[in-house]
């Protein structure tokens, strides 16, 4: 089974609905819901998730969200070796060398993100969400 790492991107294309790139995002989230694959989060997006839809959506519906989101995804920690790995990636957006370096420690085998720039050279194939259904149902 394949072990994906989700970019925030794609999970806040999924809660807000955020047209046109919601549909990849949900088919990709329901590969995971399934068990076609094994999604992951970083542990900074939960944060970021929970901020970002408490602004949108207020602090119940924040809480319920993030309830949902760890019933189906694992997460993948930030600590110590994170940061240090993070560091010695080639990427110029620290946040986006945390996100990798989570993966990589995490052993996951794709990031899907909305901005696989970002990504390039860190260890860890990105993936936009339209390329990851069809390899997500294929494992």
């Amino acid at each position: 089974m394949k072990k994906v790492l989700l970019d925030t991107n794609v999970i806040l294309d999924v809660l807000l609905d955020r047209q046109p790139h919601a549909g990849a995002s949900v088919a990709v989230w329901a590969a995971i819901e399934t068990g076609s694959a094994q999604g992951i989060l970083a542990a900074h997006a939960v944060t970021t998730i929970h901020y970002l839809i408490r602004r949108e959506l207020g602090t119940p519906r924040a809480k319920r969200t993030i309830r949902t989101i760890l019933r189906v995804f694992g997460v993948a920690p930030i600590d110590g070796p994170v940061l240090q790995l993070a560091l010695d990636l080639p990427l110029s957006d620290f946040e986006d060398a945390v996100t990798a370096a989570a993966a990589q420690l995490a052993g996951c085998h794709y990031i899907v993100t909305r901005d696989p720039k970002g990504f390039r050279d860190c260890g860890i194939r990105p993936l936009l969400p339209e390329a990851a259904v069809p390899l997500l149902r294929n494992t």
